[in-house]
């Protein structure tokens, strides 16, 4: 049985194919101006890796910030429920899901089974989001790809103060101005990133490990290792992509409707 899970969010449209409960295809793209073309074309891509088409899907679950306009898909879910179960499937010891995307930020507790017990939620501001650190890249003239590496040679990181992204993309180029290093500037901003997300974290209770990092921001090493500082634990490390953690959880969703019908 094939069934399929979309997640198209604010930045990076994702797909991913299912057959018989294993994973067999997935496809990862920005997203375009139109939701809905976006995740046809997405979904295409995936089912033709593995020489597929839209017909041959018994049931696709869509998600994420524009799930409302994938033309195809036969039901929806929250990111955050979608969340919760690709995690589970990826790590089924996870306890702890923190999911930080282009425009929002959540932190997520799952029970033993996979189900989430509570979560909170950042979609009001753009700080502790990845287009947080697009802003600031553009601002000190660097690749979105390089923050990683360069925060993890600073051995001086700078502190940011401001919380709003306006006043921090000022705040930023008046220390390069005043001769502070790019590396410690990017460390500092990662510090500060972490400390906003690890508060939506402290929002759902106790710690509980294991603690998983998922969306396109979990590929960022700095991030990775200031939200370890902060928290105080080890970020568990996983084989799939995270950034198709949604993808995969409204896959697995798809595939349990799919069962029942």
């Amino acid at each position: 049985m094939i069934v399929a899970g979309c997640d198209i969010g604010s930045l990076t449209a994702k797909a991913v194919i299912f057959k018989d409960g294993e994973m067999i295809s997935s496809h990862l793209m920005k997203v375009r101006s139109r939701p809905d073309e976006a995740a046809v074309e997405v979904m295409n891509e995936a089912l033709s890796k593995v020489n597929l088409a839209l017909k041959d899907v018994a049931y696709s679950v869509g998600t994420g910030y524009g799930r409302k306009r994938i033309p195809f898909a036969d039901e929806t879910f929250s990111e955050i429920v979608c969340h919760g179960k690709g995690a589970h499937w990826v790590l089924p010891s996870v306890r702890t899901v923190i999911d930080v995307g282009g425009q929002d930020a959540k932190a997520i507790r799952l029970d033993a089974g996979g189900s989430v017990v509570k979560y909170e939620y950042n979609d009001k501001c753009a700080s502790g989001t990845g287009r947080f650190l697009e802003i600031m890249a553009d601002a000190l003239e660097i690749e979105l790809e390089e923050m990683g590496d360069l925060s993890l040679q600073s051995d001086a990181p700078v502190r940011i103060s401001s919380q709003c992204v306006v006043f921090a993309e000022t705040e930023v180029i008046s220390l390069v101005n005043g001769g502070k290093e790019i590396r410690d500037v990017v460390s500092g901003l990662h510090k500060a990133m972490a400390g906003r997300i690890a508060s939506l974290v402290r929002g759902i209770g106790m710690l509980e490990k294991e603690v998983m990092m998922a969306g396109g921001v979990a590929k960022n090493k700095g991030i990775r290792s200031a939200m370890e500082e902060v928290l105080g634990v080890e970020l568990a490390e996983v084989k799939c992509d995270p950034q198709l953690n949604g993808a995969i959880g409204a896959a697995l969703l798809a595939g349990e409707a799919a069962g029942k019908k």
